[in-house]
């Protein structure tokens, strides 16, 4: 195979249950460029890291869309302004600050921890619902549903409302990894029906947050008058949209990934029933061996950039490898094993700079508890099918099925 190829293979779905003897043999050429035009590609770990630090490295969609982007999948907007991760400073560090005020340290440091004992209830719920069955798919009926209804929760979308949320969230995660054939025209025409409904439900509710608000994050979000003033209508929909749409689907593969890695290695498996504080550091291992965002292709060069010898040109579009960069062995002492005790593990599963994932600590608190429960509560969990069917979209990589013979569930 030739290096030419290399990109292409990359994406093809035919490759996508392994892809990371393709992300090796990336990791062979320190930026690997295949025709005029394309994207150029860097997949080692310390030059991943710098770029993801270097401010000649833009986020920002109007950058892309000059530079000819047109990328594989990852989180969209519904129809709104771009949301702060398709921002550069200082507007995308106004936007996050003002997110962040809310939503964590230093201004909010206990609203995700405090949200524990209610993740806990939810999933004991949904692993209630597997009683009855002898064989489940953990995909459809855990690690979907999961994350819209915590998310529901934490914006502070009414109970009573939460199965027409959903019903309105699912052709929109849906459409970040469609499925080949159908009627392409009719599919758009109904996610943007979608995005419309959503847009009105979610800027009815700000206003009524605004008017009475609540504990909730979209209130905080509505009536906040930090130093940076309040956000506007269409910032506070973007940044409620980002949370979930992109926080949906990371955390779905997080946890699909996941449990199919446990399963793999059923010591594991066995060791996280026993010791439940093991879900900690085993989560991070995750986020280095099968992280569920495998590359960020959605970054341009404003100014020629220099890497390892080889200068990326300005107006360069520039796809980071993250998934190459987690197993990359200048790295990481044998870095294709599962060692949920590795000691070292500052992985690129959640990026890293001004951009790092925003939602990490409600995804790392989401999987910790959903992978220890399953682990406790599941009896005798086995794969019915390896590899197991995965979706198309190469970079947000995660089983689209994730079928499991039971034995019945703990209480």
């Amino acid at each position: 195979m030739t290096h030419a190829s290399l990109l292409r293979r990359i994406t093809d779905y035919a490759y996508r249950a392994d892809p990371y003897p393709l992300y090796a043999e990336l990791r062979g050429t320190p930026v690997l460029h295949e025709e005029e035009g394309g994207p150029y590609l860097v997949g080692s770990y310390w030059d991943i890291r710098g770029l993801l630090h270097d401010p000649r490295i833009s986020s920002d969609a109007a950058n892309l869309a000059a530079a000819g982007g047109d990328e594989p999948g990852g989180p969209e907007e519904a129809g709104l302004p771009p949301s702060f991760i398709r921002l550069d400073p200082p507007e995308h560090d106004r936007l996050r600050r003002m997110a962040n005020r809310p939503f964590g340290p230093p201004h909010s440091p206990r609203r995700i921890d405090a949200m524990s004992g209610e993740l806990r209830e939810i999933v004991s719920g949904l692993i209630d619902g597997l009683r009855d069955a002898g064989q489940v798919d953990l995909v459809d009926q855990f690690a979907y549903p999961f994350p819209v209804t915590v998310i529901c929760r934490l914006l502070g979308v009414p109970r009573e409302d939460e199965p027409r949320f959903r019903a309105w969230v699912d052709p929109l995660v849906a459409s970040l990894d469609p499925e080949t054939g159908g009627n392409e025209t009719d599919r758009l025409r109904a996610v943007q029906e979608t995005r419309m409904q959503l847009g009105m439900y979610l800027a009815g509710l700000v206003e009524e947050r605004r008017r009475e608000p609540g504990a909730d994050l979209l209130s905080e979000l509505a009536a906040d008058h930090g130093p940076d003033g309040p956000m506007t209508m269409t910032e506070v929909l973007s940044t409620a949209v980002l949370l979930l749409i992109a926080g949906h689907e990371t955390t779905v593969n997080l946890i699909t990934n996941g449990m199919l890695t446990l399963l793999r290695h059923p010591h594991v498996l066995h060791r996280l029933r026993d010791e439940p504080g093991l879900a900690v550091n085993l989560v991070e291992e995750l986020l280095r061996y099968e992280p569920p965002v495998q590359f960020v292709p959605q970054r341009t060069c404003i100014a020629d950039v220099e890497v390892r010898g080889t200068v990326i040109p300005k107006g360069s579009r520039i796809w980071l490898v993250l998934a190459a960069g987690n197993r990359d062995p200048e790295r990481f002492e044998d870095p294709d094993r599962f060692d949920p005790d590795r000691k070292d593990i500052q992985h690129l599963g959640f990026g890293s700079g001004v951009h790092s994932c925003f939602g990490a600590p409600l995804a790392r608190l989401e999987t910790q508890i959903a992978l220890s429960e399953l682990a406790r509560r599941l009896d005798a969990p086995r794969l019915v099918e390896d590899p197991p069917p995965y979706r198309r979209n190469a970079v947000l990589r995660g089983p689209r099925r994730l079928n499991v013979a039971l034995d019945g569930v703990r209480p």
